[in-house]
């Protein structure tokens, strides 16, 4: 059980950072806010592998005088994997990851005093976000869910589909060559989703507006030779977990849908219209079939899959919304 910290009492700031046991091996957590008195945001990263920690201070810094804001590096991730490297052998799943993001809540809870968090996630955090928020719905006030991951074989074939359209348009025989010959998804080829990754992020830069570059220097802390070689080796990790050497790797058991679409939280989701990843038309349809106390989509235009200054603002205003209630 964790010790109720003393901001909590005398409703000061916090600004905590540490190893915490969740999950039955040691995971970095950062805890930060201007008062333990506003409401809590659990922040579930991406990737899997990429964690916001080292760039946590320039991308929301910002918001950490009206919410609390809780991130942590996911097992395989980070500083976590950092700390664990006899871990490289282990095997990831979405079920053991969300367990652990429900030990943080829960954790987080007993150590700020609240009866509930906001949860957020982005892309593969969305993944987990969804699987939290249907295991343990009292944990949470509400979910908001960016850059959404709705089922792998309806995903992948999206975005193919899409790049393909925009390469043709742009006629861009290269791309159209190189993405043809992957052939139509599902694939046993690892390095395939490599490929298609790498053709929508040229093609949602051309229909988006960019993220300021100081937003990707990491924090003094997070920048030493050793962090570095942490985190480059987490993102190896976990990435070869996410696709599978032979296309079995936790993408392949995303289906959100087969949880049940019912939700006993308000439900947002957070979608760029530009985004080839996780596709708008993919988005909605899922979104449609979801019931929720509340529910609410916020298209964005020149947004993609990846954080920019529209997606950042659209999030932090549904947050507003919610700390308003």
């Amino acid at each position: 059980m964790a010790a109720t910290h003393e901001c909590v009492r005398n409703g000061g700031n916090i600004a905590e950072e540490r190893f915490v046991r969740i999950g039955g091996i040691e995971q970095w957590m950062t805890i930060r806010g201007a008062s333990c008195a506003n409401p809590v945001v659990l922040i579930v990263h991406g990737g899997p592998g990429n964690p916001m920690t080292p760039y946590a201070e320039r991308l929301y810094g910002a918001w950490e005088k009206d919410f609390t804001l809780v991130q942590w590096d996911q097992r395989g991730a980070g500083r976590t994997f950092g700390r664990n490297k006899g871990s490289a052998d282990a095997i990831l799943s979405v079920e053991r990851m969300a367990k652990d993001g429900i030990e943080v809540a829960e954790y987080v809870r007993g150590r700020l005093g609240k009866q509930k968090l906001i949860l957020k996630g982005g892309s593969w955090g969305s993944v987990l976000g969804v699987h939290m928020a249907k295991m343990r719905p009292d944990l949470f006030a509400a979910y908001v869910g960016t850059s959404q991951l709705v089922s792998h074989p309806a995903n992948i074939a999206a975005s193919y589909d899409r790049v393909l359209e925009r390469a043709r348009a742009a006629g861009d025989s290269k791309t159209v060559a190189s993405i043809e010959a992957l052939g139509p998804p599902p694939w046993k080829n690892p390095r395939n989703f490599g490929v298609l990754r790498r053709a929508t992020r040229v093609y949602e830069g051309k229909a988006t507006d960019p993220a300021p570059k100081a937003w990707w220097t990491k924090a003094p802390g997070y920048a030493t030779a050793e962090a570095e070689a942490e985190y480059e080796a987490g993102e190896d990790y976990a990435f070869l977990q996410f696709v599978g050497m032979d296309n079995n790797g936790m993408l392949s058991t995303i289906d959100l849908p087969k949880l049940g679409t019912r939700f006993d939280i308000p439900v947002y989701l957070i979608q760029g219209t530009e985004d080839l990843v996780t596709t708008k038309e993919v988005t909605k349809v899922y979104f449609d079939s979801i019931t929720a106390p509340h529910k609410d989509l916020i298209l964005l235009e020149r947004v993609g899959h990846d954080p920019n200054a529209a997606m950042l603002d659209a999030q932090y205003k549904v947050l507003q919304s919610l700390r308003a209630r």
